[in-house]
Parts: C-alpha cells; sequence; structure tokens
C-alpha cells in the first residue's frame, strides 16, 4: 500500500507514530499544503491510501472522481466536513476516522478570552515594538458575563473553565434546552439575550447551512462596544463582511479567531492584521498530546484496512 501524508506542516507527522512499524506499506510525508486540484490529482494519483489533517485539504467529489486507485481515507477527528463521504462510499473508498481529546481547543478559546480581557498582545507588543509601559489598563474576568454559542463537547470545558474563574455563564443553541444548561449549571438564555447580556462570547458550533453566518450585523450589535467575540469553531459561522464592519465602527471591542475561510491564511487576510483582532493560525488542537493520539490513531486505521478489518469508519 503506498501512502501519501498530506500537510504536515513543519514536518512533525512521523514523530507522533511509529511509522516504522507499517511494514505493509510505503509512507510519504507531503510537507507543503496543496490547493490546485489539478496538482493535488498529479501528486497524489498513485496513491492508494491518504491521512489527512482535518479542515486542511479537502477532498470533493471531483478530487475523489479523479484519484482512480485511491481506497482509503484517513483523517484526523472523528468527522470532517471537508471529505465528501457520499462521494467516497459511491467510489468504493474507505474513510475513517480518529480520537479526538478536544480539550486542547477549550483551552485555547479561554486563553483568548483572557488575553483579551487584559489586553495582552497590545501590551506585549507595545513593550518590544515601542518601549512603552503600561499604555492600556486591563479588567477582570471574575464577575464578568461569559456567551457559549454551543455547550457540546467543547462549549461546557469553556463553560467550566469560566465558572472556575468566577464568570457568569450563559449558553444559546438552537437544539440547547434549559435542563442541559442546568446539567451544567448554567443559565439558559435565547439567542438574543446571549449577545446582549455577555461580556465575552464563544463559538462552539459545528459548520452547517443552519450555522454558517450564524453571527452577523445583528448580533455583533447587540453584543456591543465593550463586547469580544472569540472563534475556535469554524470561520463561516461568523459573516466576515458584516465583523469587520463592527470592528472597524467601534460596534463591537474586539474579536479572537483561530479559524479562517482559507487556510493556511497570510497577511492578505482582513483579520489577520486588524488591530482589534487577536489572530492565531489554527492552533486549537495542535498540541503534542493531541497530535500523538491522531497519527498513532491513523496509522491504526491504515493497519486495520490492510488486514480488512477497517475501524472508526464514517459512513454517509
Amino acid at each position: 500500500m503506498r501512502i501519501a501524508i498530506l500537510d504536515d506542516y513543519y514536518q512533525r507527522a512521523q514523530n507522533y507514530a511509529n511509522w516504522g512499524s507499517a511494514n505493509f506499506a510505503t509512507v510519504d510525508f507531503i510537507h507543503e499544503h496543496i490547493e490546485d486540484e489539478n496538482k493535488l490529482v498529479e501528486a497524489l494519483l498513485s496513491y492508494e491510501a491518504v491521512g489527512l489533517m482535518r479542515e486542511r485539504t479537502s477532498f470533493t467529489r471531483s478530487l475523489i472522481e479523479r484519484l482512480p486507485n485511491l481506497r482509503l481515507i484517513v483523517t484526523t477527528g472523528k468527522q470532517n466536513a471537508s471529505i465528501d463521504i457520499s462521494a467516497a462510499s459511491e467510489h468504493g473508498v474507505t474513510v475513517c476516522g480518529t480520537s479526538s481529546p478536544g480539550h486542547a481547543t477549550a483551552e485555547l478559546a479561554f486563553m483568548l478570552i483572557m488575553m483579551l480581557c487584559r489586553n495582552v498582545m497590545p501590551l506585549v507588543n507595545g513593550l518590544k515594538n515601542d518601549g512603552v509601559w503600561q499604555p492600556k489598563m486591563g479588567a477582570d474576568l471574575r464577575a464578568k458575563t461569559l456567551g457559549i454559542l454551543g455547550l457540546g463537547r467543547l462549549g461546557s470545558q469553556v463553560a467550566k473553565l469560566g465558572q472556575t474563574i468566577g464568570m457568569n455563564v450563559i449558553a444559546w443553541s438552537t437544539n440547547l434546552t434549559e435542563k442541559t444548561c442546568a446539567e451544567h449549571g448554567v443559565r439558559y438564555v435565547t439567542k438574543t439575550a446571549l449577545f446582549e447580556e455577555s461580556d465575552f462570547v464563544s463559538i462552539h458550533l459545528k459548520l452547517s447551512d443552519r450555522s454558517k453566518h450564524l453571527v452577523g450585523s445583528q448580533e455583533l450589535e447587540l453584543l456591543g462596544p465593550n463586547g469580544y467575540l472569540v472563534n475556535t469553531s469554524r470561520a463561516e459561522i461568523i459573516n466576515t463582511e458584516e465583523a469587520l464592519k463592527a470592528l472597524d465602527n467601534d460596534l463591537i471591542a474586539g474579536l479572537a479567531t483561530d479559524v479562517y475561510t482559507k487556510e493556511p491564511a497570510n497577511q492578505k487576510n482582513p483579520f489577520v492584521n486588524h488591530k482589534r483582532v487577536l489572530a492565531t493560525p489554527h492552533i486549537g488542537y495542535c498540541t503534542e498530546e493531541t497530535f500523538e493520539v491522531f497519527y498513532t490513531d491513523m496509522l491504526g486505521a491504515f493497519e486495520g484496512f490492510n488486514k480488512g478489518q477497517p475501524i472508526n469508519v464514517i459512513k454517509p
């Protein structure tokens, strides 16, 4: 079996699993991101299996149809919205996932909340670049209101971190109930109340037709000039154009984002260099511990498929 591991930024993947044990396969690590479909087809045409890091390279129907030798896709995480699972199934391509600890993203989300509250980046850059000492004041998180948009596996962890530090935590999502909120010690509110009452809103939703552009001008206006928005989920949940207008016109205090509509993002992205935005390069899940889980499980999926016993299969 010929296996290609895609988007192995900075040649890290080989360090997180015992790839030498894969004596049934030849494993190649592709370090650069290949965006152009024609070039991607050319690079992958001879491979029977690929390993994907979630949210990096999309496997569309068009791409899958142009890879006749492909038999297996293994993605990090239990699901990957950028893979056309139906197209893979139709073409006899098995799709498998891995475990996903998740807590690393929750930790990052709360770190971004804390950094926004204390004006960490302006203070660090002021000292480092201009030699300015304490030009801004931060604030306490204690007694502030944290709004959780999506109280699932990650949102509930962020809620708990907020409670630990003494924040008032409220939550809303389409299917969220008062009972679920009560189980987490969180107050259930309407969508309007979430943005109206929160000092910080942290997004923890899956991307779908229902959640796309869920946060737009109306929600940002409710959040107000002292409110902050944090997104470690999916870029498309926020209406980028309306968020930029809100930032430019002081309608909200600031935004922190770890996700972008086009990745890898660079300085051409309007959020990256915006003075009111704390931009991180999609590092929510990028920790030593998480990558060890991802790639060890990925290797296990390749081994299982080779034995005729695929594991963690993702079905249409």
